[in-house]
């Protein structure tokens, strides 16, 4: 058991002269600060205002990617529209003699583009996001399937919103804002 450790603590020691030449190599997060107190990725993201989505799941997306644009700070002039076209199918897996599904796959898809807010409303750039998530549906539990379905959309609504979110930021850091 010591002699593990030991070797897992020397382990550990060996791994820090990479990390620490990561910076020397270009490496750095995503969301990284400047001087000026927000880095590329984070400053362009503040300045999306997403468009409204029709149905529940549509405002569950929205109000996730809003939390992850806006940043408590004092919200500067919006110069991008992000309009996101957002649904949610399910199909059933389980499948019993009787017909009544057992579980069920949710597949959660959203096109995306972001437009400029200026008269000619160029398309700067679009993507696609989509993710499953899945329900097991017990029989004769019919008020829990549903608070587990609104649970699963939310789930799905986040990730979509995390994938959105990582292109968008990929994007403002490979072309600022100036």
């Amino acid at each position: 058991m010591m002699r593990a450790r030991r070797q897992l603590r020397r382990r550990d020691l060996l791994g820090w002269p990479l990390l620490l030449g990561l910076p020397g190599c270009g490496f750095h997060p995503l969301y990284a600060t400047n001087d000026s107190g927000s880095g590329p990725a984070r400053a362009g993201l503040g300045l999306i205002s997403v468009a409204l989505m029709p149905e529940r799941v549509g405002q569950l997306l929205r109000q996730a990617l809003q939390a992850r644009f806006d940043h408590g700070d004092a919200p500067p002039a919006k110069r991008f529209d992000l309009a996101v076209s957002f649904g949610i199918a399910q199909s059933a897996l389980g499948v019993q003699h009787d017909t009544a599904a057992t579980r069920l796959r949710f597949i959660g898809a959203a096109t995306w583009t972001l437009v400029t807010r200026d008269a000619t409303r160029a398309t700067v750039i679009a993507g696609i996001a989509r993710t499953v998530d899945g329900l097991n549906i017990f029989d004769q539990q019919y008020f829990a399937a549903d608070i587990e379905t609104e649970t699963v959309n939310r789930r799905i609504a986040e990730n979509i919103a995390d994938q959105i979110t990582a292109q968008l930021a990929l994007y403002f850091e490979k072309h600022p804002v100036g």
